[in-house]
């Protein structure tokens, strides 16, 4: 495909004012796993919150990018897999199980980790209920399109646009859960992309198949390397190596994460390029056509299988990542270092997606605890005071963003950063004078597991390598 000139000139718009929709103590920018701890933490501190998003529907990438599993839930800790991520993470899992949409968590290489697929439907709902359940207020279909900052240092409203037209909502604090930093980069605060600039992860198109014959398809999983090369032996051509096909809660639905998305230049897909995203969109649907039909020649069990649904967008992994007071890094990752301002725990491996195949590297010391701490510095962006930032768009770098990305990890920032702005307000003080002691005697009584041990309390083994 033939992408425009990025710009052709530029026309002038009218002077305009812009009515402001509603005035809040802490707005919440974007509904993914960050976003619904963000708000939900926020708001049951008496804060009057309001989480924007761009779908009518929560759980970003989980939802919307077709993920359908929690990655960094839980860690192999000491050669045991448990969970780490606790606090509005185990309520969230339990409105699923009562939904009915939640599998029991799957160990993944030879037992150094564990995910937990759920379905994209009980998500949405258990994620509605758990946020508006806290008093939150949430406004659908509105995108962010900029900001107005009141100071150099203070933002003073969000700017949207939605069906309702141009927009602004006023608040004392904001809580970045964008995914793609976007509310920090409209306020000016430095971000990185990649390592140079240009190497991001690759995204990827999710899409699921139904059909499947459970008992022939049997672990599946462990074959499809093999089955992949044979089929390129055959003139099947592949995006990428080191495919992620694993059953729903359904056994005959399985989920696909195959595909990479490139450009021309084979380079990955920027997702803040409308013109990229658009291309991306696409390939991924066509390269979802392609599996399913490998997957029906070469795949016992899968002869029958069709293409259920693929994701409403394609799947991001890394853009923009802030430049905070701390960037976690892959060395802090690989070393399971601890912080005095601990929030909690990313137990995660570094997964970087790279040019046709998927790098893991996991934590160096065999048979330790298995996971790092994540600290509350990676949430203050430089130069504004009343914004923090959670989820993947947080201050790390590319590699520490390899791990701490997934679904585990924005839990945990996000119900940090909620609490952290409720605590501010209370103290009327920004939240990088806050101190830290205050907000980790709130999380641990909220639950969360701050990574101290043995102080705090872990969950009983799932299983034991």
């Amino acid at each position: 495909m033939t992408l425009p000139s990025r710009q052709l000139g530029s026309v002038v718009e009218p002077r305009r004012e812009t009515a402001v929709l509603d005035e809040v103590d802490v707005l919440v920018l974007g509904g993914g796993p960050a976003g619904i701890a963000a708000a939900t933490q926020a708001a049951r501190q008496g804060q009057r919150t309001l989480l924007v998003e761009r779908y009518g529907f929560l759980g970003g990438m989980g939802t919307a990018a077709g993920v359908t599993n929690f990655c960094g839930l839980h860690a192999s800790v000491h050669g045991e897999i448990r969970q780490v991520v606790h606090g509005l993470a185990d309520e969230l899992l339990d409105r699923l199980r009562a939904l009915g949409g939640l599998r029991d968590p799957h160990p993944l290489f030879g037992g150094r980790s564990a995910a937990q697929a759920y379905d994209n439907a009980a998500l949405k709902v258990a994620a509605d209920e758990l946020v508006t359940g806290s008093g939150a207020r949430l406004l659908f279909h509105a995108l962010a399109v900029g900001v107005v900052m009141g100071g150099p240092s203070r933002i003073d409203a969000l700017l949207v646009e939605s069906k309702s037209g141009r927009g602004a909502v006023r608040a004392r604090s904001f809580i970045d859960c964008s995914g793609d930093g976007d509310l920090a980069a409209f306020a000016g605060v430095p971000f990185e992309k990649g390592e140079d600039g240009h190497g991001m992860m690759y995204p990827s198109m999710m899409f699921r198949v139904h059909g499947v014959d459970p008992v022939r398809a049997g672990d599946a999983w462990n074959h499809f390397g093999p089955l992949m090369e044979k089929a390129e032996q055959r003139g099947y051509r592949f995006s990428r190596k080191s495919p992620v096909i694993r059953p729903q809660t359904n056994p005959a639905e399985w989920r696909a994460n195959v595909t990479q998305l490139s450009n021309a230049d084979g380079g990955p897909v920027d997702g803040t390029d409308v013109w990229q995203l658009s291309a991306a969109e696409i390939d991924g649907r066509a390269q979802a056509v392609n599996f399913v039909r490998f997957l029906r020649e070469f795949a016992p069990g899968f002869e029958k299988a069709y293409l259920l649904e693929i994701a409403p967008q394609v799947g991001i992994r890394e853009t923009r990542r802030i430049v905070g007071a701390y960037q976690l890094t892959e060395a802090d990752v690989l070393a399971s270092v601890s912080f005095e301002d601990t929030i909690g725990v990313n137990g995660w491996m570094v997964e970087e997606h790279v040019a046709g195949n998927v790098s893991f590297r996991f934590p160096t010391v065999s048979g330790g605890r298995g996971f790092n701490h994540l600290p509350y510095r990676m949430l203050l962006p430089q130069g504004v005071d009343n914004l923090l930032v959670a989820g993947r768009c947080a201050s790390m770098t590319h590699g520490g963003q390899s791990a701490a990305r997934v679904s585990g990890g924005c839990f945990v920032m996000g119900q940090a950063a909620g609490s952290a702005a409720a605590l501010a307000h209370g103290g009327g003080m920004a939240a990088r004078e806050l101190p830290v002691a205050s907000l980790q005697a709130r999380l641990a009584s909220d639950g969360a597991f701050l990574g101290r041990e043995p102080t705090d309390p872990l969950s009983p083994p799932i299983m034991t390598r």
